[in-house]
């Protein structure tokens, strides 16, 4: 059975960051849900793209293997601002699933509610400098227990590689994918330092 991930989505999300994700978790075969994190399944995004989710997050009554948790200023401003959001994560994360924010995402959205339960992490920016229940890498990628964390936009395809790889423990795929696509940065035999 195909593992399955929940892309949570709130106004001003970071959209280069939500597609490539749901790209490489969709070319290793994860199921990909997009989660509309307010009243509507459309979500226009940080570049004022409007996307439609395939769910509101209020209609959601499944478990996911992942919660995938995109950044942007003002996507994760929204997100964090949502109790529905932060239920949502906490569930998941008490039952073991990955937890995969990337760039604002891990200080706003997780940080900001004591949900890095002093895990290892990264983030964007100087975002870190509030947050006290979490351990700052600076890391392009940081992996620590279920959860995995990336700085920014620029390392998308590490994070989604490593996420996919962790979901689905196909080495073969993911290194044929990242192949594929042309990206020599990421290799199942190199990974990122686990914990």
């Amino acid at each position: 059975m195909s593992k399955q991930a929940a892309v949570l989505l709130a106004p001003g999300f970071e959209e280069a960051e939500a597609f490539i994700l749901i790209d490489v978790l969709n070319r290793l075969h994860v199921k990909v849900t997009t989660v509309a994190c307010h009243d509507s399944r459309e979500v226009i995004s940080y570049h004022a793209v409007p996307v439609i989710a395939d769910v509101l997050l209020t209609q959601l009554d499944q478990e996911f293997d992942a919660v995938v948790i995109p950044g942007g200023p003002e996507g994760t401003v929204n997100l964090a601002a949502n109790p529905l959001v932060t239920d949502f994560i906490r569930r998941h994360d008490e039952a073991g699933k990955w937890i995969a924010p990337i760039c604002s995402a891990a200080a706003r959205v997780l940080g900001g509610h004591h949900l890095l339960k002093g895990r290892r992490y990264t983030c964007s920016g100087d975002l870190y400098k509030g947050i006290s229940d979490g351990v700052y890498t600076g890391e392009n990628v940081t992996e620590d227990g279920n959860l995995i964390s990336g700085k920014g936009l620029g390392v998308t395809f590490d994070f989604a590689f490593q996420l996919a790889w962790r979901l689905t423990g196909d080495t073969a795929t993911a290194d044929f994918q990242a192949d594929h696509i042309y990206y020599d940065n990421w290799r199942s035999d190199r990974g990122v330092n686990a914990r």
